[in-house]
């Protein structure tokens, strides 16, 4: 079923931790600015990286990387800055029940640019999965 799954329990997890993300945040957005606690959370998973990275050896001068790939994990970078702040700013004034699946029109939009930029090709049974989860995030996404 999952041809080369090694991928899976990472993924598993990305799913269960973004999962308390929405959680954490609702919660601890009481009562702050949602720019300042995405400062807050940016600090904090800056500190924690680092030691990762430091604690398993991984560390390596980031000047000496490809340009192109230096490029585009600052890209990365700043879209995934953009997408706390506009998540954040959301969690702030939405239920997080509405908020995070709406969120997850993420993996549509994942699909459409890996085709559009990637040269990726879904099949048709990818095809109709994406277009559940579009049909997902809408219905999670309407008022009750």
């Amino acid at each position: 079923m999952f041809e080369n799954s090694a991928w899976l329990p990472w993924a598993l997890g990305s799913a269960a931790f973004a999962a308390l993300t929405a959680i954490f945040a609702k919660i601890g957005l009481e009562g702050i600015d949602s720019d300042f606690a995405t400062l807050v959370r940016t600090v904090v998973i800056v500190a924690v990286l680092g030691a990762l990275v430091a604690a398993t050896g991984k560390w390596r001068d980031p000047l000496a990387l490809p340009g192109r790939s230096l490029l585009f994990l600052a890209l990365s970078a700043l879209a995934t800055g953009a997408s706390w702040v506009c998540y954040f700013r959301a969690l702030k004034i939405g239920e997080a029940a509405q908020v995070a699946p709406v969120d997850k029109l993420s993996v549509v939009l994942v699909a459409l640019f890996a085709v559009a930029f990637l040269g990726e090709r879904p099949s048709a049974r990818e095809w109709a999965g994406i277009a559940l989860v579009a049909a997902g995030v809408l219905v999670m996404s309407l008022r009750r």
